[in-house]
């Protein structure tokens, strides 16, 4: 009997990836390989759009706690499981909800990570779980605006919003719509994949 589910490895970690839910892929892994150097003790980190959790719990091998929400049920279940499998299920606390809906308006976060759905797709794109994963739709730009307009006011002074998107949605619009919003902004690293660039950008707070 075929499985419903893969098995993703990384770093010494392992992470069961459910059928529903969004495989880590070269946007997830570009920003993991930078949260070490992001990511310092004591944190309390918040992780948008979790998936299976690999980067709410890479976050959780250095950070104080992580919270991770994400609107798909199936990836709530996966996410606690993975943290369960990698021995922080301690320091992770999943939640399900849309971007910021289910994250108190009284909580600040050190760390902030969001690898968002970001590619142009049409409407019907997102009639699935995994296909709201990536769907962002018509300019890419749907999940993200909403995403830039919030952060800021969940985030401690000092604090610091990984994001990860591609060149296909204005990544100039990105770091302009964060520097309105009071965060410098800058592209931290890139791969080229196909038809596209994916950025990890970081903005932190100018003061």
């Amino acid at each position: 009997m075929k499985s419903s589910r893969k098995q993703v490895f990384y770093d010494g970690l392992c992470f069961q990836v459910f059928k529903d839910v969004y495989e880590p892929a070269e946007d997830t892994f570009l920003i993991a390989h930078n949260l070490s150097r992001t990511v310092r003790k004591d944190d309390i980190v918040l992780d948008i759009g979790t998936g299976c959790g690999i980067l709410a719990i890479i976050a959780a091998r250095k950070a104080k706690k992580v919270v991770a929400t994400d609107l798909n049920p199936s990836a709530v279940k996966c996410a606690r499981l993975n943290a369960k499998i990698n021995g922080v299920a301690h320091k992770v606390e999943v939640r399900r909800g849309d971007l910021f809906q289910s994250i108190e308006k009284t909580e600040r976060f050190d760390v902030i990570i969001f690898n968002a759905p970001y590619l142009p797709t049409p409407p019907n794109e997102q009639r699935t779980w995994i296909g709201q994963s990536w769907a962002g739709g018509p300019n890419g730009r749907q999940i993200i605006d909403p995403f830039i307009l919030e952060a800021p006011h969940y985030l401690k002074r000092k604090g610091k919003i990984l994001l990860v998107q591609s060149s296909l949605t204005s990544i100039s619009e990105t770091l302009e719509k964060f520097r309105k919003q009071g965060l410098e902004a800058r592209v931290i690293a890139e791969k080229k994949v196909a038809f596209e660039t994916i950025m990890a950008i970081q903005a932190n707070h100018l003061w």
